[in-house]
């Protein structure tokens, strides 16, 4: 019986020296961005990148659906359309009521035409029961994308993707690479590419020169943000900068997909005026 008391006072002392020195160690980088979690931090704070609040630990990845509605159920072009969006619960099939907000808006949303010559950046508003509407003119006819972006409370961002058909079809243009500097209303950006020529599935880095570079502000939490879609509209990235400080240089990490042409549309505020500006980079294959 005694031995038994000592071995058991001997394994309590190694418990309690081994709690020691894992309290000593140090803390390992337990505070995650939600939208970009391969950047972590010992202590809680913002994403230097996208600007995002910091959490403890990311949530299981569960896709969360948009169920989108509008109306008239025949669209025209040039005429009103109301969309409304409601965003569903994976496990449950009901509605989401509570959102975090993200650069400062519960929702945003992406809309390009199939000749990707419109393209807007919108914010449904949030309705008591806990969807999303909006109206809006849409241009052409033909198909539409919308990229929604969202994040339902307790789980992680979510990136939607939906259709829209108009009838009639829209204008036709060859699309080309297209490189030269961007005039916008305020501000002209030129676009760098590292590696000249991009490769599909690998990292490119865009780099942004902005003229002029005095009274550039943030704009909705980040210091721009980019779509970029693919000619045949099946990829569509919602990307933040992944390295700028209010300075000239704006630069974008990306990996494309696929080859291919990609129309890029890129917003900066200066002076309260937001920007945006347009280019088509090619993409070649490994």
């Amino acid at each position: 019986m005694n031995r038994r008391r000592a071995c058991l006072a001997l394994l309590a002392a190694a418990c309690s020296f081994g709690q020691q020195i894992q309290d000593s160690s140090p803390a390992p980088k337990d505070w995650v961005c939600p939208m970009d979690p391969d950047y972590r931090s010992e202590k809680p704070g913002v994403c230097p990148r996208c600007g995002m609040k910091l959490v403890a630990r990311v949530p299981d990845r569960l896709e969360y659906p948009l169920e989108v509605s509008y109306r008239p159920e025949c669209l025209h072009p040039g005429d009103p359309v109301t969309l409304r969006f409601r965003v569903l619960n994976p496990l449950t099939g009901q509605a989401v009521k509570n959102f975090e907000t993200v650069h400062e808006k519960l929702m945003h949303l992406f809309v390009v035409s199939e000749n990707l010559a419109f393209f807007e950046h919108m914010h449904p508003q949030p309705q008591t029961d806990g969807s999303f509407t909006l109206v809006l003119k849409l241009p052409y006819g033909g198909m539409y994308r919308m990229l929604a972006d969202y994040y339902p409370a307790g789980s992680v961002p979510q990136l939607a993707v939906n259709t829209l058909i108009v009838t009639g079809t829209a204008p036709q243009s060859k699309l080309a690479a297209s490189l030269a500097p961007c005039p916008a209303r305020n501000l002209t950006a030129s676009l760098r590419l590292d590696p000249s020529e991009p490769v599909a599935g690998l990292q490119t880095k865009l780099f942004y020169d902005l003229t002029p570079a005095d009274g550039l502000q943030p704009y909705l939490g980040a210091w721009a943000h980019m779509l970029a879609v693919s000619s045949d509209l099946i990829d569509l990235l919602h990307l933040h900068p992944f390295l700028a400080n209010g300075g000239p240089t704006v630069q974008f990490n990306i990996v494309f997909p696929r080859p291919g042409l990609y129309r890029i549309w890129t917003q900066f505020q200066r002076e309260s005026v937001v920007n945006t500006v347009t280019f088509t980079v090619p993409v070649k294959s490994l």
